[in-house]
């Protein structure tokens, strides 16, 4: 994953200003709804670590949640700014990026699969079991089938376990670490069931086909109460470069926290994960969104002219 940067636009056309927000006697904290998966490690950096966590506490309050979880906290005023799945732009009334970070992949990703048996081909595939942690790799699996030819295969909420998901569904997405550790388990897996599962990698399905990048989540900010300054896109942009340049730290950290090795973390976050909301990442959201509404499976809806790249 390269960490260079994007040619700065002015953030300020399209976050406003924070001083009466922070001042509020109501909400003293920006209240954050943040991710505790792997992929979004980077991006937290400056809020978990010295020297700048004591400061950004002065100002924010994190609170951890699913993806789909963040986009709902948002939609209530529970929460002021949020790593929110793409989709939830199209469905969340006066929601608005905060440029400059994003979670995406340009090929392949690892963590979004859709698995299915071997003997079953996609186009005959008849349910699918889906993990909901987040609303918009669902949308982008939908869209996926729509050009498979399989438009009305129905989704069936359920637990990300491949097992369980397969002994209900024919096939099976999961996202985020439970698709990291499938796919470490793999062979593991084959030798104990002798099933012949094909592991579908999503981003890079999305690429063949649309030749655009996976674009999965940003930061999201609502409209309710003052408008935002600058100044919070920034600490979200120093946080994330903060974190690209400590991933020997990040890898070590999270080598302890799941069942996966250094090497598979660190190719994880380098080279799968893109975390820079540049011009191609920005083209591919409207992309994405312009076949999402031509397929059904969102409302319409496009990027406004202040979703401006920032550094």
């Amino acid at each position: 994953m390269t960490a260079g940067t994007a040619e700065q636009s002015n953030p300020s056309t399209a976050i406003g200003s924070l001083k009466s927000r922070v001042s509020s006697t109501s909400h003293p904290l920006l209240r954050i709804a943040a991710i505790r998966f792997l992929n979004p490690a980077p991006l937290m950096w400056d809020f978990e670590h010295p020297p700048l966590a004591a400061e950004l506490a002065q100002r924010y309050k994190l609170n951890w949640m699913l993806p789909s979880q963040c986009a709902d906290q948002l939609a209530s005023g529970d929460a002021d700014i949020g790593l929110v799945p793409i989709a939830s732009l199209a469905v969340i009334p006066g929601l608005r990026i905060l440029p400059g970070c994003t979670i995406a992949s340009k090929h392949s990703v690892r963590s979004l699969l859709l698995v299915h048996h071997a003997s079953q081909p996609i186009a005959k595939i008849r349910s699918v079991a889906a993990d909901t942690a987040s609303r918009t790799t669902i949308a982008y699996t939908r869209i996926l089938f729509h050009k498979w030819r399989n438009a009305n295969v129905p989704f069936i909420p359920m637990a990300a376990d491949l097992d369980s998901m397969l002994e209900r569904a024919d096939a099976a997405i999961l996202i985020g670490d439970p698709a990291l550790m499938a796919l470490e388990e793999r062979a593991n897996r084959f030798e104990r069931t002798g099933e012949q599962l094909v592991y579908l990698d999503l981003a890079q399905e999305w690429r063949n086909l649309t030749g655009l990048p996976f674009v999965s989540a940003v930061w999201g900010a609502t409209a309710w109460g003052s408008p935002l300054d600058e100044t919070v896109a920034q600490d979200m942009i120093r946080s994330r470069d903060h974190g690209l340049q400590n991933i020997d730290a990040l890898v070590k950290h999270w080598s302890r926290q799941l069942p996966l090795s250094e090497q598979t973390i660190r190719s994880y976050l380098t080279n799968n994960i893109h975390y820079i909301l540049d011009e191609e990442c920005i083209e591919g959201m409207r992309g994405f969104f312009r076949m999402a509404a031509e397929a059904r499976v969102l409302p319409p809806y496009e990027l406004s002219a202040s979703d401006l790249v920032a550094k």
